[in-house]
């Protein structure tokens, strides 16, 4: 599996100063931290609400597998809202690309995901039924889609 490091200095602080290493994940993995924090339709397998910015920081934090010694970072710093409490943007836009990169993550679903965390609504079927299917979510067909048996053939 791919790795990739990073030095940080102290431009983010000097909490964040050191060394990070990141991995690629598995396709289970993140197909996994994906599902926890999407809700599909039961029956067109549509995204209804997905967390993105979880997503994106259970992703991080999968892929670190090593950061200074006294553990700057963690779910919490990564998700806070308030900035006295958070990771500095810069810096998790920094982590976020080392990710996405590693990851293999197409710049349209990189495009998706930075543009759906600053939206207010989660929610764009068009946009997300071809996210969730290109990151192997849980698809169903409409009755009326669904190809009809075949008489002549009877394996199934």
């Amino acid at each position: 599996m791919r790795t990739e490091t990073v030095i940080v200095g102290e431009e983010y602080g000097e909490e964040y100063a050191g060394k990070y290493v990141f991995q690629e994940l598995t396709w289970a993995k993140r197909s996994r931290i994906i599902q926890k924090h999407t809700k599909y339709h039961p029956l067109t397998g549509q995204v209804v609400a997905a967390d993105y910015v979880a997503i994106q920081a259970e992703t991080i934090m999968a892929s670190l597998k090593e950061q200074p010694p006294h553990k700057p970072i963690n779910l919490e710093k990564l998700l806070s809202e308030d900035p006295a409490n958070g990771v500095p943007t810069a810096l998790g836009e920094l982590f976020s690309q080392i990710v996405n990169r590693l990851n293999n993550l197409s710049q349209e679903e990189t495009a998706f995901l930075y543009g759906q965390s600053d939206a207010k609504s989660h929610a764009q079927p068009s946009q997300s039924s071809a996210y969730a299917k290109s990151l192997g979510g849980r698809q169903a067909s409409l009755p009326a889609s669904q190809p009809k048996p075949s008489n002549s053939s009877s394996s199934s």
